[in-house]
């Protein structure tokens, strides 16, 4: 997979928070915060034996609380980790501009969704802050024709080398099939499973609609 470049005309992406707006882009489909993770790695690193399992549901204040309680009570040597996560929290929050969220922080060890698909959502921001990052489709890399008549991922992806993966730390925002008018993003999770690797994945939807735990 190659470098994400500025020219894929479904994506967004750069070092400013601020970037992560531009998904609500008629033309966008992905936003790529870019995040320099340096400062949570000494906490990461003591982590990763562990096996995480975080889930909250309701507004933004109700999920801040409950990853209070749980930072404290399981994760009390990482406060700069719950600082982040819930950053990120308040941020799609002010993005979506939804009262209603729900949050996942999950050890995660299997390829989960391992073939290209789109979410049955309006949006939702992901950040794997141990192991491999979201994989995703430029618009480049696909065949419309392909996709429209329900062909094999083999004939959706007309280029591989397009392919890209976010990278370990950034936070994206996808954009999935209920969002109006959308043309939704095409991704899916990395391959882990096969040699025993594992993630550490922060994933929150909004509670604006039915959303699909996939």
């Amino acid at each position: 997979m190659t470098e994400i470049k500025k020219t894929y005309t479904n994506a967004v992406f750069g070092t400013h928070p601020k970037n992560l707006q531009d998904i609500h882009l008629p033309t966008k489909n992905v936003a790529i915060y870019q995040r320099d993770i340096t400062p949570l790695q000494a906490e990461l690193a003591a982590l990763k034996a562990k096996s995480i399992e975080c889930r909250a549901n309701g507004s933004g204040e109700e999920i801040v609380c409950t990853l209070r309680e749980f930072f404290q009570q399981y994760l009390p040597q990482a406060p700069i980790l719950y600082k982040d996560v819930s950053d990120l929290l308040r941020l799609f929050a002010a993005i979506t501009k939804a009262d209603s969220f729900r949050l996942m922080l999950s050890t995660i060890r299997t390829n989960m969704c391992r073939k290209f698909h789109t979410d049955i959502n309006d949006l939702r921001l992901l950040c794997t802050y141990i192991g491999p990052g979201t994989v995703w489709l430029p618009n480049e890399a696909i065949d419309f024709e392909a996709l429209q008549t329900k062909g094999s991922e083999r004939d959706i992806v007309k280029n591989h080398q397009l392919v890209q993966q976010a990278q370990t730390g950034d936070a994206i925002i996808l954009k999935g099939a209920l969002y109006p008018d959308a043309s939704p993003i095409l991704h899916r999770s990395p391959v882990i499973e096969e040699d025993g690797g594992k993630r550490l994945l922060l994933r929150i939807d909004t509670n604006a609609n039915q959303n699909l735990w996939l």
